[in-house]
């Protein structure tokens, strides 16, 4: 399941925004250990681990969007909405300080 931030950013300041959020997340969900390994200027893959489970998913920063998908086993489907809300909210926040200038 793909969910994609609306956003009215250039693409590097999405970037900034992105980054910023991720760093934000990981620091408040560390007992997740969340990774992210960014493998093009638009393209991130992401991993969580949720009680010994590795979950993998990507971030990919689009024209006015960034896009998020995870990719959870049938058992953690409950917590792949719950993750998604959580990231989206952290995005949003970093995507609202950036579209006012303060990023």
């Amino acid at each position: 399941m793909k969910h994609v931030v609306k956003h009215s950013l250039d693409r590097a300041t999405a970037k900034k925004a992105t980054l910023a959020a991720w760093k934000s997340y990981s620091e408040r969900f560390a007992k997740y250990h969340p990774t992210s390994n960014w493998t093009s200027d638009s393209h991130a893959d992401v991993g969580f681990t949720v009680k010994g489970i590795s979950l993998s998913g990507r971030l990919d920063l689009e024209p006015q969007g960034i896009g998020l998908e995870l990719n959870v086993p049938f058992l953690f489907k409950p917590f792949q909405k719950k993750a998604i809300e959580v990231i989206e909210r952290e995005i949003k926040k970093w995507v609202d300080k950036a579209e006012a200038g303060e990023l």
